[in-house]
């Protein structure tokens, strides 16, 4: 394969799976062909066509990760990368074949064979890294998905507010602490209202992240409030004796900011009652 580096190169910078991530210019793709085309090439060498842990395959995925990565970023599936990568194959045995003009059919037939092991072997690596890739974007989007549904709102000059919709589990409660304690900090927040109104269930596991918010939130300087106490949630919590009397816990939101807002020597004063006051 050393002796037609340059041409496999050439020929694979033209086929789709180097074509659609190299498009900056052709000489990026020719660059990464002659790369992998070094790495199958000591592979091959060293006999281990068939074995996918081959030292020489540690090259081919660095070089192929942005591949897999480009291609999954596309939304293709695994299936179409793995045509990408069989694509491949037939320009390569062109060139194999054209270089052994005088050898033995049976030579022929024995290079072929290792070439085909060799172009398996790299299309099992593809497909390892393209899923690799696929499996950490979608980590990755997870995780902005769980900072975009978990907002810190600044209530008031001195009052953070976090209004938790759906089920909170570990992740989640890792992000609800982060971004508040980042909150408190930013605003330097004397308040924190953890709301879980729209929070189907409070469980032990639940109960537990809370607390665990709480405790973080006061060594940051800050009092926690958890508002959103329904009565179904307040039977669970009395029927599993969880003990959250430490915690301040108020009905509504809207408590649990009347509450803050006297703490802080603020009141609101409705204008109906401003207005009754004045006459």
């Amino acid at each position: 394969m050393l002796r037609r580096r340059e041409q496999i190169a050439q020929r694979w910078a033209d086929e789709t799976l180097f074509r659609t991530v190299f498009t900056v210019s052709r000489e990026e793709a020719v660059e990464a062909g002659r790369t992998v085309v070094e790495a199958l090439a000591q592979v091959a060498g060293a006999d281990l066509s068939a074995d996918p842990e081959a030292p020489g395959f540690l090259v081919v995925r660095e070089q192929l990760s942005q591949i897999g990565s480009a291609r999954t970023r596309t939304g293709l599936t695994p299936s179409q990368v793995s045509h990408d990568v069989d694509a491949l194959r037939p320009p390569t045995v062109d060139l194999l074949v054209a270089d052994l003009p005088d050898a033995a059919p049976e030579a022929v037939r024995e290079a072929t064979n290792v070439l085909t092991v060799l172009m398996g072997t790299l299309r099992l690596v593809v497909m390892e890294t393209a899923l690799s890739e696929g499996q950490a974007l979608i980590d990755r989007q997870r995780l902005q998905l769980l900072e975009m549904t978990t907002p810190v709102i600044q209530l008031w000059d001195g009052i953070v507010a976090v209004p938790l919709i759906g089920t909170l589990d570990s992740a989640r409660s890792q992000i609800v602490m982060e971004t508040l304690l980042e909150s408190v900090v930013e605003q330097r927040a004397r308040f924190a209202i953890l709301d879980i109104t729209g929070v189907p269930t409070v469980d032990s596991l639940v109960a537990q992240h809370l607390m665990k918010t709480v405790a973080a939130a006061r060594l940051m300087g800050a009092e926690c409030v958890v508002s959103g106490i329904r009565p179904a949630i307040a039977q669970t919590i009395v029927h599993l004796g969880l003990d959250l009397g430490t915690v301040v816990t108020r009905a509504t939101l809207a408590d649990a900011l009347g509450y803050a807002l006297r703490k802080l020597g603020t009141d609101i004063v409705s204008e109906a009652s401003h207005g009754a006051g004045e006459r």
